[in-house]
């Protein structure tokens, strides 16, 4: 694959994971297959259209924005003193190192591993269930900016433009959209 212009190297994937069934927590898997316009192969989220629970009720044909989670292993770190979690738990397929998810511009393009693109479509939004996990959770993956606009941790939500294999040790490389910029907003 030819390096996309205006790309650099910078992150990495730690982990992957994946859940056949609707569950909190994901299974750190060696591998998992991202397929174009799906999701993450045999992920109880895969498919075109729209799989959490809460959203389908709502409206089940809405598309799914919602293909893959990734999750900075940074933050992981940071919330270090008083939780300790793993790669998966929080619900993510890609736990990623040396990338400021949250700080990307929607539509950014992450190119995974030999030949997976991932187009970032928004901000996960952490939901109750969190807390359930662990007890006060939740208050740990919001904060709020100097002007009081809440800040969701939680890590980025994508869908899958072109398929691949994607494993611990990958590469990801990160090419910036035209801009201006569009700030990224839960989805």
């Amino acid at each position: 694959m030819n390096e996309p212009k205006g790309s650099s190297v910078s992150g990495k994937v730690t982990a992957v994971s994946l859940s056949s069934k609707h569950t909190f927590s994901k299974e750190n898997r060696q591998s998992i297959r991202l397929v174009a316009g799906l999701g993450v192969e045999g992920d109880a989220h895969f498919g075109s259209t729209v799989k959490h629970r809460s959203r389908v009720a709502q409206n089940p044909n809405q598309p799914n924005l919602r293909q893959v989670h990734l999750i900075h292993n940074e933050l992981f770190e940071e919330l270090k003193n008083n939780y300790t979690i793993e790669p998966g738990q929080l619900g993510e397929n890609i736990t990623t190192a040396g990338i400021n998810l949250l700080d990307l511009p929607a539509d950014t393009l992450l190119y995974i591993g030999k030949t997976a693109i991932v187009k970032v479509t928004g901000l996960r939004n952490p939901c109750a269930q969190i807390d359930h996990f662990k007890p006060g959770l939740l208050k740990a993956v919001l904060d709020k900016d100097s002007e009081g606009n809440l800040i969701r941790k939680a890590g980025i939500m994508g869908v899958i433009l072109q398929s691949g294999e994607v494993k611990p040790g990958d590469s990801i490389r990160v090419k910036l959209p035209p801009k201006p910029f569009k700030k990224l907003e839960r989805v």
